[in-house]
């Protein structure tokens, strides 16, 4: 599956059935031409294991004619039949609760009320309104960077940790819920910071958690050269780019930067932009198409003997 990060609560989507090669050229053209804060394409395999769905999600009605001349190129005449509906707010919730399952990073667990029976003893559980399921570590980013986490806490227990772009918070409770430490996180969406407030008041991790709403680490609480020994960016490869002088000069001396929100095709471009702020590669996964990576300062990484 290839998802987008869908908005908040979207009121239109788009559907059609093609094959896998169009659902992925679709997906990239429409990620790329609609900003993403208002606008998400998923793309997974049907059933069949042959034919491939795309949706599109939309915060508010698009331009059906506009989008279907936009496909053409790809699909030719099945553009004629793209599905555009209108999404009613309850059948969003119900939808949302049916497709949050349980997901997890070593002892870190991502799940709805609905699902608390599968919380084990000695769990690290975050629970997350069904409504907002979107975000949440369902998507192969969130996941990436989660696991990336649980390496890094591995090698040692870092102290102070950053989420830049925090959206519904999962990063930064994770954190603090595994390191019992306090995390700052921010988000230019006014909106996202009062949602990840209320996600941190359900897990009954307000204490541990210092938020702002800013663009990137523009607020004093995250402006601090060279203190967070692991600083979260979970964006868009554009964004990332752009942020690169600042969120590379709040890491700590020997702390690592996680990156996601990219697609396999952005991380030669990203790596680059931070090769020429002094950091290099240490660790890349990718989950469903979506790139997570792991930087270190200093030059490239040695070579494995």
């Amino acid at each position: 599956m290839l998802e987008g990060l869908p908005p908040h609560r979207p009121t239109h989507v788009l559907r059609l059935l093609t094959d896998e090669r169009s659902a992925r050229a679709m997906t990239d053209i429409l990620g790329e031409m609609f900003d993403p804060t208002e606008t998400a394409v998923a793309a997974f395999e049907a059933e069949d294991g042959v034919t491939w769905r795309l949706e599109a999600y939309f915060a508010e009605a698009p331009d059906e004619e506009m989008v279907r001349e936009l496909i053409r190129p790809i699909v030719g005449d099945q553009a004629d039949v793209a599905d555009f509906q209108t999404i009613d707010q309850q059948d969003w919730v119900r939808a949302s609760l049916e497709g949050l399952k349980p997901v997890r990073a070593g002892r870190i667990l991502v799940h709805g009320a609905h699902d608390r029976a599968h919380v084990r003893a000695n769990d690290l559980p975050i629970e997350i309104e069904a409504a907002l399921a979107f975000g949440t570590g369902h998507h192969g980013t969130t996941l990436g960077c989660l696991r990336a986490l649980v390496a890094a806490m591995k090698r040692g227990r870092p102290a102070r940790v950053l989420d830049v772009g925090t959206g519904t918070g999962i990063l930064a409770f994770a954190a603090a819920r595994a390191l019992r430490s306090t995390v700052v996180a921010g988000d230019l969406d006014p909106e996202a910071v009062l949602t990840a407030r209320a996600n941190a008041r359900l897990n009954g991790l307000t204490p541990w958690l210092r938020l702002y709403q800013g663009p990137g680490v523009q607020h004093a609480l995250a402006n601090r050269p060279r203190r967070f020994d692991v600083v979260f960016a979970n964006i868009l490869a554009r964004p990332l780019k752009r942020l690169a002088p600042s969120l590379t000069a709040v890491v700590a001396e020997s702390g690592v930067l996680i990156l996601s929100g990219l697609i396999e095709r952005d991380v030669p471009g990203v790596l680059s932009t931070y090769r020429h702020r002094g950091f290099h590669l240490a660790e890349k996964g990718v989950i469903e198409g979506w790139a997570t990576l792991v930087l270190r300062r200093g030059g490239a990484a040695p070579r494995p003997r």
